[in-house]
């Protein structure tokens, strides 16, 4: 591919963008007020409703979000992830615009240890004084087995994935010379005439906004349910 052919090309659409920095704020606050317990267990559970509700809008921007940001565009096939890790990568293919084999196994691993660590929190009693709104609902075996597992196992896996998240985006800027930061926060990479843009128009963020506010109220009901 020639200079010449390289054009600003929009890869993450502002919704997709919004999101991925909103859950990383919030999953660091949720580590942060978890740690220091006490008065902050009340914030520990509103970012973790905050993650809830944005995990869920990210399972329907999947499926209507910009071309880069739906699960179809980086569900891969075992024999692609070889290709990809052998460097047999076709250049139709654009392995490489959006996630890559590699980082789509890690956004999925991310996003189903957070769900289920939010589901876990939900059912979570500490005994002591906070409980989630979902206890009343299951045992106090089942409550007190996803207490634990939220508190110990799930903190600690999220964690490492985080942190391997992080030690991937380093890997690439100071090894690939690969910025994997930059487009997230402008939502263009300069690549080839041929690659496809994904939708990023007016319509499309009213549409994010919506969802947004559906996932938001049914995980607001959910809640309530708990009384």
């Amino acid at each position: 591919m020639s200079v010449q052919t390289l054009r600003n090309v929009r890869v993450w659409d502002l919704p997709t963008r919004l999101f991925h920095w909103l859950l990383a704020a919030a999953v660091i606050g949720s580590v942060v007020t978890a740690k220091i317990g006490g008065n902050a267990a009340v914030w520990h559970f509103r970012l973790g409703y905050l993650v809830f509700t944005l995990l869920a809008f990210r399972v329907l921007w999947g499926l209507f979000g910009g071309r880069w940001s739906r699960f179809a565009n980086f569900i891969y096939t075992p024999s692609t992830l070889l290709r990809y890790v052998r460097g047999q990568v076709r250049s139709d293919e654009h392995l490489d615009v959006g996630h890559s084999p590699l980082g789509a196994g890690s956004v999925f691993a991310l996003l189903a240890m957070l769900a289920a660590q939010v589901g876990s929190g939900l059912f979570a009693d500490d005994e002591i004084a906070n409980a989630g709104p979902m206890v009343k609902f299951v045992s106090s075996a089942t409550s007190s087995a996803l207490t634990n597992w939220h508190k110990n196992f799930g903190q600690w896996i999220i964690i490492a994935l985080v942190v391997l998240h992080v030690g991937a985006i380093l890997f690439y800027r100071f090894k690939r010379g690969r910025d994997l930061v930059g487009p997230m926060l402008s939502g263009d990479k300069m690549l080839g005439a041929d690659v496809p843009a994904s939708a990023d128009r007016l319509s499309n963020r009213a549409i994010a906004l919506v969802l947004v506010a559906l996932c938001g109220a049914a995980v607001g009901w959910l809640v309530s349910l708990g009384g």
